[in-house]
């Protein structure tokens, strides 16, 4: 699993900005410290996008390993209906 979270480092503590979802306690992580001078926060917003899409993908190859599919008829039979798309 890849989850990003963001937080700020102050006094030898990172605080969130948030809570993480569907995480277990002590599951390791990896810090990274970002110098704010050097920091681009639309270069940043795009990499935080990149690294969830990477883990949707994770997801979805992890759903289809374990055969949570269904047939594509289904699927575009309820987009059809959804989306008012005639067939």
């Amino acid at each position: 699993m890849l989850k990003t979270i963001e937080g700020i480092y102050k006094d030898g503590q990172i605080q969130l900005t948030e809570l993480p979802q569907d995480v277990r306690d002590r599951s390791q992580v990896l810090v990274t410290f970002l110098d704010p001078s050097k920091i681009d926060p639309v270069k940043l917003r795009q990499l935080i996008d990149q690294l969830e899409t990477i883990e949707g993908i994770q997801q979805g190859f992890e759903e289809l390993n374990s055969g949570q599919t269904r047939p594509i008829g289904d699927f575009v039979q309820e987009m059809q209906q959804k989306y008012d798309i005639s067939g």
